[in-house]
């Protein structure tokens, strides 16, 4: 079975954008080490899941990547591996998505997260998307968070963590320490099966 990961990166006070809203990130410890982690994360899975927002803005910025002459090699590649994956975007508003290999879903998001769940292939990352993060972890359907910490009070913002009903146990997989101090965690979400 496929696994739901969230990737986001956070402040150490808790914080996924800061006051001025989306894109509020320029906070963010992101550095070649970073780049490596980042790239390490997304080469085991083959389908990015978005809501509305950074599908758009996402969309707006990737396809032009290519043939920007100031691009780094790690956005080129970066924006290679985008286009030729599968792209979900949850939406009720959208009418249709346009880019390569999207997929628009506009109802019953759980029942379509655990019908993808169940297709065979690699795992689905939830990239950015905060808003919509906050959506999937109150119906409890991420698998694994992989969250980067960088060393940065921020003080106000949007929360990584919102409006959750029930306690999520999580087991802490890995951990790691970046050049820049940030700090890579990996948490699988544990079932109140076990």
């Amino acid at each position: 079975m496929r696994k739901l990961v969230l990737f986001l990166h956070a402040s150490l006070d808790g914080f996924v954008e800061g006051p001025n809203g989306e894109m509020d990130i320029g906070w963010i410890s992101y550095d070649a080490d970073l780049e490596q982690h980042a790239k390490g994360i997304l080469s085991t899975a083959n389908t990015v899941i978005w809501g509305r927002g950074t599908y758009q803005m996402m969309h707006s910025y990737w396809p032009s990547v290519p043939s920007n002459p100031s691009a780094s090699q790690y956005e080129r590649e970066h924006a290679e591996w985008i286009e030729k994956t599968e792209k979900i975007v949850f939406s009720t508003t959208l009418d249709k998505v346009e880019w390569n290999n999207s997929k628009l879903v506009r109802e019953n998001v759980a029942e379509e997260i655990i019908r993808l769940k169940q297709q065979p292939g690699e795992d689905m990352v939830v990239l950015g998307s905060p808003r919509f993060a906050h959506h999937l972890m109150q119906l409890d359907l991420i698998d694994t968070y992989k969250i980067t910490v960088s060393p940065v009070l921020i003080g106000d913002g949007l929360p990584l963590f919102q409006g959750l009903k029930e306690k999520v146990n999580l087991k802490l997989i890995e951990n790691k320490t970046f050049d820049s101090g940030a700090v890579g965690l990996v948490y699988d979400a544990v079932s109140s099966e076990n």
